[in-house]
């Protein structure tokens, strides 16, 4: 799950490394929401400078994971009825473009790969190995957003990722249904890759948005 740039200067990449780490413990709620994050308490723990981690912390703020609060600090977001909506209906459209603008630009490598990645996550869904589904699955979306054509939603896509998938884990640790949650989501990612396959703009769309639809329905009814 963790990624690390690979030819950034030694500095941005113990930025990068703090911000996996951070983004990580945020998203699996090791960090809740409300936790205070404090650089001197994260250097100590990681050995990672003030400066990387300040700016990790900042790119946590654009994606939404974190806040700064005056007279308080940096606090991981929290988990509100609001916010969730928010999410869902910018994922729903964004998501939901994505699929629509990828089967009618797609190119048939881009098609068989996304139909490859979502036979993958059938595969996991049966599985425990979180960590790799959730690597495939970010796979799954950046292919998309690459066979949409769209440079702000290729842009857009990995920036909001981390803030949904909070939410996926808050649903699985809450009802305790990983498996249920994992095969739901490889059954969108089936249905839409074989919409996409077919240039069925309206049915790939359709695919994406109730299955995003459904998640929003669980949350409203967990907070």
């Amino acid at each position: 799950m963790i990624s690390t740039a690979t030819k950034d200067s030694p500095a941005r990449s113990q930025a990068e490394r703090a911000y996996w780490l951070l983004a990580e413990r945020i998203i699996r709620l090791e960090l809740p929401p409300g936790a205070v994050l404090l650089d001197r308490d994260i250097t100590a723990e990681t050995g990672i400078g003030r400066t990387p981690i300040r700016e990790a912390m900042q790119r946590l703020a654009t994606e939404g994971l974190t806040v700064h609060y005056p007279h308080r600090g940096v606090v991981v977001s929290e988990i509100s009825a609001a916010s969730t909506r928010s999410i869902y209906e910018f994922r729903a459209l964004i998501d939901g473009e994505a699929a629509r603008l990828a089967s009618l630009r797609r190119s048939d490598e881009e098609s068989a790969a996304l139909t490859a990645i979502a036979r993958e996550l059938e595969q996991l869904a049966g599985g425990q190995d979180v960590d790799k589904y959730v690597s495939v699955d970010r796979s799954f979306y950046d292919a998309l957003g690459t066979a949409s054509k769209n440079q702000y939603i290729q842009e857009t896509i990995p920036r909001i990722f981390n803030l949904h998938l909070r939410l996926w884990f808050y649903i699985s640790q809450t009802r305790g249904d990983w498996s249920a949650l994992a095969k739901a989501h490889s059954d969108m990612a089936i249905e839409a890759a074989d919409a996409i396959r077919c240039k069925d703009s309206d049915a790939a769309n359709l695919a994406v948005r109730s299955y995003i639809a459904q998640r929003q329905k669980d949350m409203r009814n967990l907070i």
